[in-house]
């Protein structure tokens, strides 16, 4: 592989490096002089920022990390124009897509730690899967308006999101398959970075959407 054939595959470096950035820690440092990772979980999502830094930060921060998420894959489709096979094209953005999650979830900016990941991958699939986020996106709302925790909404609608994708590869016969194993990819890791709201969640003391917490999200 020459050098020209490289360049395509480097969107995925500029894919994490996006991920990587810390959109709460930055807007948690500017405007209120404070570390989001000191307050409740210490995590950098927009769930914390919401319950530390109030709903406007909250709702910046989320519409921010979805851009990241959807920038990421343009990056993606865009420098895979010298790519002739669909295949690779599809590999490409799916990696793409990968590695802006993790970026965010493992911020080179802040030692490898960062938010859960369920924001940047839900811009991910509304540049890949607008349509099929989409329904999912009033599932999660639907769940946590129910229930009044967003941990629920958001491991529910992945899940919804898996289910819907492998109907539609097995109805297709797989006609990207790079995605579909980038999205069981993403939900395995949703539900792994949800594991203490899973064991707070079994222990009845999960925190409720609107509820400010010192310690948890």
């Amino acid at each position: 592989m020459n050098i020209e054939q490289m360049i395509p595959w480097l969107s995925v470096v500029i894919a994490y490096l996006l991920g990587s950035i810390p959109t709460s820690y930055i807007i948690g440092k500017l405007f209120f002089q404070k570390d989001i990772r000191q307050s409740g979980s210490g995590n950098t999502g927009a769930t914390n920022t919401l319950r530390t830094f109030g709903t406007k930060a909250g709702v910046i921060v989320l519409l921010i990390d979805i851009l990241k998420g959807a920038a990421a894959i343009w990056v993606g489709k865009a420098m895979s124009q010298g790519i002739t096979s669909a295949g690779q094209i599809h590999l490409l953005v799916s990696l793409c897509g990968l590695a802006v999650i993790l970026g965010h979830i493992y911020s080179i900016f802040l030692g490898f730690k960062g938010g859960k990941g369920v924001a940047t991958a839900g811009g991910v699939f509304l540049a890949m899967s607008p349509i099929t986020l989409m329904m999912c996106l009033v599932l999660f709302l639907y769940v946590v308006y129910s229930t009044k925790y967003v941990s629920v909404g958001s491991m529910l609608a992945a899940l919804a999101f898996l289910l819907i994708e492998l109907i539609y590869q097995y109805i297709m016969n797989f006609p990207n398959l790079p995605r579909l194993v980038l999205t069981l990819l993403v939900v395995a890791m949703i539900f792994y970075r949800h594991k203490e709201n899973i064991r707070r969640l079994k222990a009845g003391n999960e925190n409720k959407f609107g509820q400010r917490s010192p310690r948890q999200v």
